[in-house]
């Protein structure tokens, strides 16, 4: 067994250490992160530039760019061997409903999907960093699990959120859809001190789709939420009625 652990909050963060410590034991792990938080940096790659890997004084190697630079990186030419599951995280705050479509920790762990490798996401519910140790063990009860076995007959993309509790590897594992946020605040506007006016993005939006059976009424109802994700974004049921609408 092999396991590549990944982040977005860069290779220095709280929640990359507890990763990697909740998964001694199960494998052999290697470890590329981000230089730095590129948290919001969704599923994107460097192309303008070239990328540099370093090693850290703990053995853990670092990349100058985004979360699927580095899972990419490393399955196309820094691992010797192709790992057997991608994990990512422990990301300091949610990552949930539209969330998961800007979320660095999320496409690390789509990354290692795309190319059809097993890959699981995890999120604390609050930043801080609060009860890291319990969302640790949380996260090794949840890959011990998947390596048992899953119902999935590819590769599969989950995405866990885990409330910050002391007793959260206690607490319900359930598994949910993702739910809807409003839009976004407003962006806020400021002025330099050369006079320039700068933005920067609001603030997300409140949930609007968070009934029973979401990952925002799971964790907010005391549980660890678990969202099997997929990558194919096309309107499969809408499909008939654009079709008849090119051919008018």
């Amino acid at each position: 067994m092999r396991i590549l652990i990944a982040n977005d909050d860069g290779y220095l963060a709280p929640g990359l250490a507890a990763l990697v410590k909740a998964c001694e034991g199960l494998g052999e792990l290697d470890v590329v992160a981000p230089e730095q938080n590129a948290s919001g940096t969704s599923n994107s790659l460097t192309l303008n530039r070239p990328l540099s890997v370093y090693t850290a004084a703990n053995g853990v190697r670092y990349i100058n760019g985004t979360p699927s630079d580095c899972v990419h990186v490393a399955l196309t030419g820094l691992l010797e061997q192709r790992p057997d599951l991608v994990v990512s995280g422990i990301n300091q705050g949610a990552n949930m409903g539209d969330d998961t479509l800007y979320s660095g920790t999320v496409a690390a762990a789509m990354e290692g999907f795309l190319f059809g490798i097993p890959a699981i996401a995890f999120s604390q519910i609050d930043k801080g960093w609060t009860e890291l140790d319990a969302a640790a063990r949380v996260a090794r009860l949840v890959i011990e699990q998947v390596l048992q076995g899953t119902p999935a007959r590819s590769p599969f993309l989950l995405n866990v959120n885990i409330p910050n509790r002391p007793d959260a590897d206690r607490l319900p594992r359930v598994i949910t859809r993702l739910g809807r946020r409003h839009a976004s605040e407003p962006v806020i506007r400021q002025t330099s001190p050369r006079g320039e006016t700068m933005y920067w993005i609001g603030a997300a939006g409140n949930a609007r789709e968070a009934g029973e059976g979401t990952d925002f009424h799971a964790t907010a109802a005391g549980k660890v939420s678990i969202t099997p994700l997929q990558v194919d974004l096309t309107d499969h049921a809408a499909v008939p009625d654009w079709q008849a609408w090119s051919r008018a």
